[in-house]
């Protein structure tokens, strides 16, 4: 079974909360992880990375925190995904032929660069905005599904 790691997850769940709060000023690391439950030292680690891939901006200072780096429209959940875990294929001969010498004869590895493919159509298909859409839609189902005495 192919498996999204934690860092993946919680990167993905950073930025919605960045997303969430876009346009309201930086947003400050233990905010996120706060909201997020996510290890603030772990959390450190995975801000940096986006920032160094360009996903978001950190500001220091006193008014500092985080920013995305672009409008949540622009911002592909295979963006965010590849830039912490690298490249979506399941082993490493979709990407690199020369991996395995058995590269031009095996037929898993057609199998492999299908599952790779079909990988990136669903993570391209959603942006930040359309996370931040289907978060407030789940909030507003879940208020009406209250029921109040």
């Amino acid at each position: 079974m192919m498996k999204l790691s934690t860092k993946g997850r919680y990167a993905a769940r950073a930025m919605l909360e960045l997303a969430l709060r876009n346009g309201n000023g930086p947003v400050l690391l233990k905010d996120i992880a706060r909201v997020q439950a996510i290890s603030e030292r772990y959390l450190e680690r995975i801000m940096a990375t986006l920032a160094s891939r360009g996903l978001v901006r950190s500001l220091r200072g006193q008014h500092g925190g985080f920013n995305l780096a672009a409008p949540p429209s622009e911002i592909r959940l295979s963006d965010i995904v590849t830039a912490v875990e690298g490249p979506l294929a399941p082993v490493a001969c979709v990407d690199d032929p020369t991996a395995c010498g058995r590269s031009g004869l095996c037929v898993t590895r057609t199998v492999w660069t299908k599952l790779k493919e079909a990988a990136a159509l669903v993570l391209d298909s959603y942006t930040l905005e359309d996370l931040v859409n289907m978060q407030k839609d789940r909030q507003k189902k879940s208020c009406r599904d209250m029921y109040h005495i």
